[in-house]
């Protein structure tokens, strides 16, 4: 069974299958924030979209983060540091990405395990 959390017309925010949630890519509301508040911003997103499927960052096994620029890595890093689950980490890819508005500085897309 598939089931889609938050369906639009282009994309669902989520999709649920086999046991496995598949996010949407995850994008600042605030784009007036330096690189670490956007994060925390997608991540503060990631956790609400989670809870709605039934899950948590600790059930997150995969995480692609695109940054509109590299120079931004570290203070990615700060904040996803302080909101990853210790001794939880997911595997991890972080890629220079040109985003859709240039005023976002990241996106984030997870995949999480229920099980």
């Amino acid at each position: 069974m598939i089931q889609r959390i938050l369906p639009g017309t282009r994309y669902s925010e989520a999709v649920i299958a086999g046991g496995f949630i598949f996010c949407a890519g995850m994008v600042p509301n605030d784009t007036s924030l330096d690189i670490q508040g956007q994060t925390a911003d997608v991540l503060a997103q990631i956790d609400a979209l989670l809870a709605d499927c039934g899950a948590s960052k600790a059930d997150i096994v995969d995480a692609t983060i695109y940054l509109a620029d590299m120079a931004d890595y570290t203070g990615m890093n700060q904040a996803w540091d302080g909101w990853v689950a210790i001794g939880q980490a997911p595997a991890r890819a972080t890629v220079e990405a040109r985003l859709a508005d240039p005023a976002w500085k990241i996106e984030i897309k997870v995949t999480a395990f229920r099980g």
